[in-house]
C-alpha cells in the first residue's frame, strides 16, 4: 500500500485536502443519525493532507474518501485533469455519482454560507 503514496506531491495533498473537506461537510450535513468514527489515515503520508483535522465519516463517507484517494494517487495525467473534465474516468460508477453528490452539495454548502474564500483556497 505504501508505493500507493510514493507521488503524493503538493498538488495531490491539496485535492486530498479538499476531499476530506468536501466529505466531512457532506456526512455531518446529510448523514446526522449515522454512526461515525474517526477516519484512519491510510499512511503517514497522508498526515500532512489530514492535518489532524477532527474528521468523523460513516462508513459510506469513509469508503467514498478511500475510493476517491486511491484513484487520486493511480491517476496517470501529469498534470492530472479535475475528474469532470477527465478524458478516462476511472471512479467506479457508484462513487462517481456519489463523489458529484458531494462536491456539488459541499460547494452549495460553503457558498450559502458565506465562505467563499475558503471554498476558493480549497479549489485552487
Amino acid at each position: 500500500m505504501s508505493r500507493l503514496f510514493d507521488n503524493l506531491d503538493d498538488k495531490k495533498t491539496a485535492d486530498i485536502k479538499t476531499l476530506i473537506e468536501f466529505i466531512n461537510i457532506y456526512c455531518r450535513e446529510k448523514h446526522v443519525d449515522a454512526e461515525k468514527k474517526a477516519i484512519k489515515v491510510m499512511d503517514e503520508r497522508l498526515e500532512s493532507a489530514i492535518d489532524h483535522a477532527d474528521v468523523t465519516l460513516c462508513g459510506d463517507c469513509e469508503r467514498l474518501l478511500n475510493h476517491a484517494i486511491a484513484k487520486l494517487m493511480q491517476c496517470p495525467f501529469d498534470p492530472k485533469p479535475s475528474c469532470r473534465k477527465c478524458p478516462d474516468h476511472c471512479y467506479a460508477p457508484y462513487y462517481r455519482e456519489q463523489i458529484k453528490k458531494v462536491m456539488r452539495f459541499s460547494g452549495t454548502y460553503l457558498v450559502s454560507r458565506g465562505k467563499v474564500n475558503l471554498l476558493f483556497h480549497l479549489l485552487k
